[in-house]
């Protein structure tokens, strides 16, 4: 999630952009009406979840875009390359696990309009859950300067972690909550901690309802692509790029295959409860 800052390396983005684009093929791009359409409509549960782990559809969206990358961490790298590659790594631990039906989805555009891509395209494509992958940041007001590289930047070591967040307006809360759990306790016994502070007051206006204090679940009724999606839908923060030790966490194979492996194993447990 995060927040973009004004500070850029303008030659950041078209690298990333030209290095990724290459190889992805990008939900088309949709018309204006068609996406007031989609931001109008209340969502209708499609059916309940069931599981079937060949005939499971999840859809593992990329959080943000080339044009609209996010955050930027404490060495100035954009989010949205932080999101593919982890939501990559999913895809391909999700269909090696069984589930075959699995697909990455990567959207282009302005960040509104590509809110609006990614509900149509889970519920176009008749999802039964979408896991939305980001990492985090902090509000401005929590930021430090440090310099990088030769390059003033920003960070801030003082929270780390992962987090979940679910919509009490989608209308399978009960179900992302459920999945949302059973995420964040794989992620806990593979040893890693949730981000506690979206339930302090410091976060001003990013404050959340806190549902799951052994695990870090949030609640998030804002977020387009939790509350408009027909299925299950679950966002997660996988870590804190603006904390300088965790940024380089994440940037290593140890900690995404970790990642990977717990949300895999999440989802294999909640096909056999179903």
């Amino acid at each position: 999630m995060g927040q973009s800052r004004s500070i850029i390396a303008f030659w950041i983005i078209p690298l990333v952009a030209s290095i990724l684009l290459a190889s992805l093929a990008f939900v088309d791009a949709g018309e204006a009406a068609a996406a007031r359409k989609v931001a109008r409509a209340s969502p209708k549960p499609s059916r309940p979840a069931k599981c079937e782990m060949p005939k499971f559809r999840i859809v593992v969206d990329v959080g943000h875009t080339p044009d609209s990358y996010g955050a930027l961490s404490a060495r100035n790298d954009p989010e949205f390359g932080f999101n593919f590659r982890l939501a990559r790594l999913i895809t391909a631990r999700l269909k090696s696990e069984g589930f075959a039906a699995t697909r990455l989805l990567v959207t282009d555009g302005k960040a509104r309009p590509s809110l609006f891509k990614r509900v149509s395209a889970a519920n176009d494509g008749r999802a039964d859950l979408l896991l939305s992958v980001h990492h985090d940041s902090v509000p401005d007001k929590l930021l430090e300067r440090w310099e990088f590289d030769g390059t003033n930047s920003y960070f801030s070591d003082r929270f780390s972690g992962h987090s979940l967040f679910v919509s009490q307006h989608n209308p399978h809360f009960a179900t992302s909550l459920m999945l949302a759990r059973m995420i964040g306790r794989q992620l806990k016994a593979e040893g890693l901690h949730y981000a506690s502070q979206y339930s302090l007051p410091v976060m001003g206006r990013y404050r959340r309802q806190l549902l799951d204090k052994d695990v870090g679940v949030y609640r998030y009724d804002g977020l387009v692509v939790l509350s408009r999606t027909r299925s299950a839908a679950v966002l997660l923060e996988a870590g804190s790029i603006i904390n300088r030790d965790e940024e380089m966490e994440m940037n290593s194979p140890e900690r995404q295959e970790a990642v990977a492996g717990a949300v895999a194993a999440a989802l294999r447990k909640f096909c056999e409860r179903r």
